[in-house]
């Protein structure tokens, strides 16, 4: 599978989870994924604003126009309650795909 296709199938989880502790902005939460990932995982930030729109469409996530003294205006988005709970079904449905996964290739964690 391509890096492009796993992404695809992850972004929404990343981007929620990036989210859980504290309203984030788009930058923010690449590099957040980033840095959590130790660089395995990149988004570009022009695919990562498509996510956080539809999240923002579908209401799991909120955003908000902030504007700091001396910064650019940025949108800050947060979990909403249906987020939330979108957020811990992901990680259900994930933890049994990959489970699943290493099971039927005869991986075992490292």
């Amino acid at each position: 599978m391509e890096d492009n296709a796993r992404k695809k199938g992850s972004a929404e989880l990343l981007v929620l989870a990036q989210l859980e502790g504290r309203p984030r902005h788009g930058y923010e939460i690449g590099q957040e994924i980033e840095r959590r990932s130790g660089g395995a995982v990149t988004f570009q930030i022009a695919s990562l604003y498509p996510v956080l729109y539809r999240l923002e469409r579908q209401g799991w996530i909120a955003g908000r126009w902030v504007e700091i003294p001396g910064q650019r205006r940025r949108r800050y988005y947060r979990l909403t309650p249906a987020g939330r709970r979108i957020l811990r079904q992901q990680r259900r449905d994930w933890h049994e795909f990959v489970g699943a996964l290493q099971r039927a290739a005869g991986v075992e964690h490292a």
